[in-house]
């Protein structure tokens, strides 16, 4: 691999903030490969990947990246790159394999390197606790729609916070709770492969539980600087036409993928739409007296995950949204699918067939700065798939990924600009991973791996992405 060129050059740049944060994202399951070592056990995902026909090509995570054993050259490649700050997972069942009880001490020990690694190469650990690695020994107990998976979650939120307290800065409890409870328990297409739209319902609402539950244990185990926070793939929904019906479509969208964790988590309440629109799926007796206070504990960030926009008009629909995942068996929706009919974004579109549309984030970012004033917030994924190959000299250029980073990136500063608190931006993966339902099929990486190899490549993304750290901003 050739030596980085970071030279900001004479382009006019859009610059960022001093403090702004330049980091890139992961996910353990996604990346870490070891799936029987040192004392981790499986996850739904180990189960739904050996599941025949849940994931393309049979493919599944036991190897993945390999980053448990080359933790040591990704940090480096990292630290080439300039990044500020590192999201990764911890694999809840390499922490506390059965979801219960004591801490395994290799797999804290494998999380404890990797953080010691990260501030030794000047870059800010920031750790999420739950990235859909469920422990199957609780999933076989209900999973997420059984209340008693919130206070196991609290049990594990608080043991990885006494062992990487002095390490850690930044906090997540949850990634994408919304995927977790509606792919995998109401449209199947996700771990663990459920189709029950009221289990859907109860695992969000346990999620919310859960993140409030968390919050305490991390508080009362962190250290005073800590930051905590959560991470929502909010919707930036629109409505096809301005028609009422289209924007009763838009209501119905926005209740049930984002207001059914924004409201709890940030107002303590339920969105009373929500619930009359799925009257007749459940009467929401699982809510219990003090779940909402607890779920709108305070936090000190809200991370936004990005990729595309959805766009609606009034009718019905058994699909699920052109932005998440393959071949549903079922509606992820929650009743909705029967008085919305999901309109494709035109536009050029990324290897998964999703629209590339900027302004969609730039939407999120200026209603967030309007409904949760004072609330900080940061761009924890963002990013594109597409066919990426070496080419015989053994480059990787990607011009679509580097196009669309920077249009998201000028979303972002003009929302800066715009009275939006954004405090970081993380690029969406750093690694060629295990795309979940996609198996190997689809790259994200910025960092391009030969699977059969292992072995590491930057993509010309990479070189962009690194510039744009060197200079605090995109080239305008």
């Amino acid at each position: 691999m050739t030596a980085l060129d970071t030279r900001p050059g004479s382009t006019t740049t859009l610059r960022f903030p001093e403090s702004f944060r330049w980091g890139t994202a992961t996910a353990a399951y996604q990346i870490e490969g070891a799936a029987a070592e040192d004392g981790r056990t499986p996850s739904i995902w180990d189960t739904f990947s050996r599941t025949p026909g849940k994931v393309r090509n049979g493919d599944t995570g036991d190897i993945a990246a390999d980053h448990y054993h080359r933790m040591h050259e990704d940090v480096a490649l990292m630290r080439r790159l300039g990044v500020t700050d590192y999201r990764f997972s911890l694999a809840w069942p390499r922490v506390q394999p059965t979801g219960r009880g004591p801490a395994v001490q290799k797999g804290l020990d494998f999380y404890r390197r990797l953080t010691d690694e990260l501030r030794e190469a000047g870059i800010r650990p920031v750790a999420t606790l739950y990235h859909w690695d469920l422990p199957q020994e609780l999933e076989d107990a209900g999973g997420w729609p059984r209340r008693e998976t919130a206070y196991r979650f609290a049990e594990y939120a608080g043991l990885a916070a006494e062992a990487l307290g002095d390490r850690v800065a930044t906090w997540t409890t949850l990634n994408e709770p919304w995927c977790a409870a509606f792919l995998g328990y109401g449209s199947g297409v996700h771990a663990p492969g459920r189709t029950s739209a009221v289990d859907s319902l109860r695992a969000a609402h346990h999620f919310n539980l859960a993140h409030g539950l968390a919050v305490q244990a991390l508080r009362a185990a962190l250290p005073e600087p800590a930051e905590v926070s959560l991470t929502l793939n909010l919707h930036a929904v629109r409505a096809h036409t301005g028609t009422p019906e289209d924007h009763d479509a838009a209501r119905r969208i926005d209740a049930v993928g984002n207001r059914i964790f924004l409201d709890p988590v940030f107002h303590g309440r339920l969105p009373q739409d929500l619930v009359a629109d799925t009257a007749a799926v459940t009467d929401w007796s699982f809510v219990r007296d003090g779940d909402l206070r607890t779920a709108s504990a305070p936090i000190e960030s809200l991370g936004i995950n990005y990729y595309a926009p959805t766009e609606v008009a009034a009718g019905s629909s058994a699909s699920t949204s052109p932005s998440t995942a393959p071949s549903p068996s079922s509606s992820p929706w929650a009743g909705a699918e029967r008085h919305v009919r999901f309109v494709p974004v035109p536009g050029p579109r990324t290897a998964m067939d999703w629209p590339v549309d900027a302004d969609g984030l730039y939407e999120l970012l200026v209603r967030l700065r309007d409904e949760l004033p004072g609330l900080p917030l940061v761009v924890t994924e963002n990013g594109a798939a597409y066919d990426d190959y070496a080419d015989p000299s053994g480059a990787v250029k990607d011009p679509e990924r580097v196009a669309y980073l920077h249009a998201h990136l000028t979303a972002v500063h003009r929302a800066v600009g715009d009275g939006a608190d954004v405090r970081g931006y993380f690029l969406w993966s750093l690694l060629d991973n295990f795309e979940w339902a996609y198996g190997y099929g689809k790259r994200f990486g910025i960092v391009h791996v030969d699977f059969a190899t292992q072995r590491r490549t930057l993509k010309s993304s990479a070189h962009w992405y690194a510039d744009v750290i060197a200079r605090g901003g995109v080239p305008a």
